[in-house]
């Protein structure tokens, strides 16, 4: 397999994996959100200053459907670190 149909594929399997698998994530509390509640300290807790951003809460604002919303915040995510990776990457390679 030649190196671009590699790529290829691996896009096509994290573009799936993060726009359909996403949504059955976990809904649980993550480890610091369940040591604040076991503690006793989450009403405490506040938004952040992005709390209100397209793509808060891994989902985005404006679409109804659930599914739809963090598959596409899934997909808008992978497309984002693809292109800042190879960027970075470029900028490095390019350095040397």
């Amino acid at each position: 397999m030649n190196k671009n149909k590699f790529f290829a594929v691996a896009l096509l399997v994290t573009l799936t994996l993060a726009g359909v698998v996403s949504f059955y994530a976990s809904s649980n509390p993550d480890g610091l959100e369940k040591v604040a509640e076991e503690v006793g300290f989450i009403s405490n807790a506040q938004d952040h200053s992005l709390a209100n951003s397209p793509l808060a809460d891994y989902s985005i604002t404006g679409i109804s459907d659930g599914r739809l919303s963090v598959g596409v915040a899934g997909a808008i995510g992978v497309v984002a670190m693809l292109l800042i990776s190879t960027l970075l990457f470029k900028f490095i390679a390019r350095r040397k």
